[in-house]
């Protein structure tokens, strides 16, 4: 497969992770990001996506998991790969059987996952239970919630005197570090296996 391998987003935020990816793969001739997808029509990732030139696409929730409105489109795009940064929503079986899809949470899986868990709420149930270590998990995703296949562990230490916010500084650099790494790996590996 010579062609650049085609990853979407999908992001239901402010959109970090989608701008550190963006900025990674800028010049790549391995991976092109296609679309920003997103389920929040005010999202300010749709914003950042704008700004590198990248097409974006929303829905809704009834569009996500009644139509093949998504799916369609990501086929239409010949999508090979896609990354969730900060999407907020279950994948849909069908996604999960015809994609590689991959996610990035913010806490050492299997600790710190499911529904509910994400962002503060994570740093905030760490920070509670007086942990001494967090980090990155980046998962493949299949049809429950933070139960896919671990990737890619990156550890930091949670300080006497952390707040959610100065933990979820530290987890984020990990996460602008490593995801993009880990895309760029898979990404290898699938052109690798079409070629």
């Amino acid at each position: 497969m010579s062609r650049k391998i085609n990853i979407a987003i999908f992001a239901s935020g402010s959109g970090t992770n989608a701008q550190a990816i963006l900025e990674y793969f800028k010049e790549s001739n391995l991976v092109e990001v296609k679309c920003i997808y997103s389920n929040n029509p005010n999202a300010f990732v749709l914003q950042r996506a704008r700004s590198y030139d990248k097409a974006t696409f929303t829905f809704s929730k009834e569009e996500f998991y009644k139509t093949d409105k998504v799916f369609q489109h990501l086929r239409h795009n010949q999508i090979d790969l896609i990354v969730l940064a900060g999407f907020m929503w279950l994948v849909p079986e069908k996604l999960v059987e015809h994609f590689e899809i991959i996610n990035i949470h913010p806490a050492l899986l299997p600790s710190y996952g499911g529904k509910g868990m994400y962002g503060h709420h994570v740093h905030e149930a760490v920070l509670a239970n007086q942990e001494k270590k967090s980090g990155i998990t980046i998962h493949m995703v299949n049809k429950e919630y933070d139960k896919g296949e671990i990737l890619l562990q990156e550890l930091c230490p949670v300080l006497p005197e952390d707040t959610p916010d100065s933990l979820a500084e530290r987890i984020h650099k990990l996460e602008h570090e490593h995801y993009p790494l880990t895309i760029e790996k898979i990404a290898q590996k699938l052109r690798f296996q079409g070629s």
